[in-house]
């Protein structure tokens, strides 16, 4: 009995170890780092909100974005509440001149659109919003989406629409109850309004992408490597990227053409608090200047449509405050 219960304890013990340590401990870079993609690979999400959290001017970290990394490929959230903060009343001044001064440098944007799109707390209501019925608040809803369609149809360096921003995602973000119904007759009025492709996006581990797939006509996921959980705190994906989203991709049919990682991690996991007060240590654990690389090339590996980088306004954060290694390589790959 004492040597059944060793072998028992002897193993028991080394998969806690194999766990932990693939968990906790090892990197699961790609064998090779080298950055080298096709012209036009990478773009950003650009958001004026964020900007705002990290105590940036907007307008600074937009053009130096422009100038600087000379990137050509921008998503932009059209925020609700910025948009419509008195109910009737448009203003699309701040968003209009995100595009004017893109299409100044060659930008080509995906406009986001929808009560979702990206940045905590994901859904960006107006306030007046609250106090009306569901049904009401969908019909507000699609009033705004025609809007906004109407507002930027006619720019040519829109080259697509993201509908919503994850929409099936429903366990993460302050929003209401998800409506798969109300998801498509969001994406039909958009395809009445106008003729631009249209983007569904879902997370790249916890989504199911079937839906979303079939849903848009470009599908778009996301790509983390190291995320954060409130029990086990920071885990390593101890997977390839590369062979888990490519078989997901080839199991549901979707060509690898008409797919891009709408959001790639490139910006420090917050636990609690403000990015800006992370000590180094503490970035480290999910974004050192190591997995920044790391993170390239795993997107790089997959070989999508486009990539899009989560993190321009920390960047700039972290060069205007002493280190400017994220900007560098940011330099480089935008080349």
């Amino acid at each position: 009995m004492k040597k059944k219960y060793k072998i028992i304890f002897g193993i028991s013990l080394f998969l806690i170890i194999f766990v932990v340590y693939n968990l906790k401990i090892a990197k699961h870079f790609p064998r090779e780092i080298n950055l080298n993609h096709k012209q036009d690979f990478f773009g950003v999400t650009f958001s004026k909100k964020f900007c705002g959290e990290l105590g940036l001017d907007w307008k600074e970290v937009y053009l130096a974005m422009l100038k600087e990394l000379k990137v050509k490929e921008v998503r932009i959230p059209i925020y609700w509440d910025d948009l419509e903060k008195e109910e009737g009343v448009y203003d699309f001044s701040d968003f209009d001149y995100l595009i004017s001064e893109g299409e100044k440098n060659g930008v080509r944007f995906i406009i986001s659109i929808g009560r979702r799109v990206p940045r905590w707390p994901e859904c960006h209501s107006p306030a007046w919003l609250n106090t009306k019925s569901e049904i009401a608040q969908r019909v507000a809803t699609l009033k705004m989406i025609e809007k906004v369609v109407g507002h930027f149809k006619d720019q040519k360096s829109v080259v697509w629409w993201q509908v919503e921003n994850e929409p099936f995602l429903g366990s993460f973000g302050v929003c209401p109850a998800f409506d798969e119904g109300f998801l498509r007759q969001e994406v039909d009025l958009v395809r009445q309004l106008d003729q631009r492709k249209i983007i569904i996006t879902a997370s790249g581990e916890l989504g199911g992408w079937k839906k979303e797939s079939e849903i848009g006509d470009y599908f778009g996921t996301t790509l983390y490597r190291v995320v954060y959980n409130s029990w086990f705190g920071f885990i390593r994906y101890p997977f390839s990227s590369q062979l888990f989203y490519n078989s997901k991709a080839k199991i549901l049919g979707i060509p690898k053409e008409k797919m891009m990682v709408i959001e790639l991690q490139a910006e420090p996991w917050v636990a609690k608090g403000n990015m800006i007060y992370l000590t180094e240590k503490e970035i480290n654990k999910s974004m050192s200047v190591e997995q920044f690389k790391a993170n390239l090339q795993s997107s790089i590996n997959l070989d999508y449509n486009k990539t899009y980088l989560w993190g321009v306004e920390w960047w700039y954060w972290q060069k205007k405050y002493g280190n400017p290694e994220y900007w560098k390589i940011a330099e480089l790959i935008f080349k």
